[in-house]
């Protein structure tokens, strides 16, 4: 089937032409039509099959008739964060040419005023994240009683995110007459549930099993040691014998993480950028567009890549940290292996991960092959640069288990210097009481306080450590 045969109009189909498109994928096959029917679609398709193309391209059609008006907008897209904003934004620009529509992105990190005035002038397309959405119908800037049609796009990373409340509100905001497009990777119970109550009569598409991984994936897990040095001098050697590595997204858990592992591949000399949410929305911008141009071949993330963005020609996907959600695992490794081509996905593995390793091979319905290291010596300079951490390993031991390490304790005799062996000056104090009595010695009292004496003329102990003490019983 190709793009003529769904309903297009004659300006999207050459729009859609000259981007060198000339057939749908399933999820777009399946959809366009029941969209451009103004029935609501429940969505459900693994990332990477091009399902923002399945609402932009009916959508558009659709709104070649009629007129925007001041704080109406007539259509509006939900997204989690402001990447796959700014992606459906420009899926907007690229399929729209020739038509006069007005798209508006709201998303933090954008002064309200200039979101303000785009808003006053009439906007055709609205396309939003939660949060800054709410903040404008608070504010009386915005009003969405006259939504035509909502799409709401990848669900479950919303509820991950914490934004079903937020999503549950805007529903209630918007014309119950509405049509509404629902789309996500994934059907937790809590999806399921909106889709229950916010749809009406829905079409489902399914073009994949929820949280089936592309078979154009070699996935494999490469084990390692628990401490953070080990693990990254494991990243840097699988990045050095990648074969056919052209980039690759590299995911830690934590956005501390990020940048700890960020500063440590420059200090090896990777070229590398750095993307996760605590970044201003230049810098996150400017990262991403670094590596989409291939200026910078290597991106640490955090989850905020790991859904939907539209990098299409990624070698290589690393996780450096296991995902503590197997639906976590779909999406990272979703960033290879799109629109056919071949994508390769590893996975670093400590003895912690084995249980979300398991978990993710129980989601996925296959297990992860291990593989191993090639053999290769790491050189000492290199080894010497990556064990000058300064404040790093601690803070990482800390962070690990949520404990502060452990001190030695002084029973085990651990760091005392053996009999007839030299050691090194120490404080007045240690001194002192390294010459005391070993536990388990009994003295009487007057022997103890002489012992103490002693110390305290070689060490200058102050007075009050020199008073006696009463021994019990």
């Amino acid at each position: 089937m190709s793009f003529s045969q769904l309903g297009l109009s004659d300006k999207v189909l050459a729009a859609v032409a000259a981007t060198g498109y000339t057939t749908p994928t399933p999820i777009q096959e399946q959809a366009i039509p029941h969209v451009l029917a103004r029935r609501d679609v429940l969505g459900i398709a693994q990332t990477g099959t091009g399902k923002t193309a399945a609402f932009v391209l009916p959508m558009l059609t659709i709104l070649e008739k009629g007129r925007a008006r001041a704080r109406m907008p007539r259509t509006l897209i939900l997204e989690p964060t402001r990447e796959l904003a700014a992606q459906v934004k420009e899926n907007f620009d690229r399929y729209g040419v020739g038509q006069k529509l007005n798209v508006a992105l709201l998303i933090g990190g954008v002064s309200f005023g200039d979101q303000d005035l785009k808003l006053t002038r009439g906007v055709d397309v609205l396309i939003a994240t939660p949060g800054r959405l709410l903040d404008h119908t608070e504010r009386g800037g915005l009003l969405l009683t006259g939504v035509e049609l909502l799409v709401i796009d990848e669900a479950d990373r919303m509820l991950d995110m914490g934004f079903i409340p937020d999503i549950e509100r805007i529903c209630k905001l918007v014309p119950f007459t509405r049509q509404t497009l629902f789309f996500t990777a994934t059907m937790p119970n809590e999806i399921r549930r909106v889709t229950e109550t916010f749809l009406h009569n829905p079409e489902k598409v399914e073009v994949s099993k929820p949280a089936s991984t592309a078979v154009t994936v070699t996935q494999s897990q490469v084990s390692t040691g628990r401490e953070p040095h080990e693990k990254r001098e494991t990243l840097r050697r699988l990045l050095r014998d990648a074969k056919d590595l052209k980039n690759a997204i590299i995911f830690c858990n934590r956005k501390r993480e990020v940048a700890l592992l960020h500063r440590s591949l420059q200090k090896h000399g990777f070229s590398v950028a750095a993307l996760h949410g605590d970044m201003d929305q230049t810098a996150r911008m400017a990262a991403l567009d670094q590596f989409r141009k291939g200026e910078l071949p290597l991106l640490v993330a955090s989850d905020v890549a790991a859904r939907g963005l539209d990098i299409p020609e990624v070698s290589h996907v690393f996780n450096f940290d296991v995902p503590h959600h197997p639906d976590d695992y779909v999406h990272r490794i979703g960033r290879t292996g799109r629109a056919g081509r071949s994508g390769t996905a590893i996975s670093i593995v400590n003895s912690a991960d084995h249980k979300s390793i398991a978990a993710i091979e129980r989601l996925i319905g296959q297990p992860i092959p291990h593989a191993e290291l090639s053999p290769s010596a790491v050189s000492p300079a290199e080894t010497a640069v990556d064990a000058e951490r300064s404040h790093e390993a601690p803070a990482e031991h800390r962070e690990r288990d949520g404990r502060k390490p452990r001190r030695r304790s002084r029973r085990s005799g651990e760091g005392r210097p053996s009999e007839g062996r030299s050691s090194s000056p120490r404080h007045p104090v240690a001194a002192a009481v390294s010459e005391t009595p070993s536990i388990g010695r009994t003295l009487a009292p007057q022997q103890k306080r002489e012992s103490i004496s002693e110390a305290a003329d070689h060490s200058h102990l102050p007075a009050f450590l020199l008073r006696p003490i009463r021994a019990r019983g």
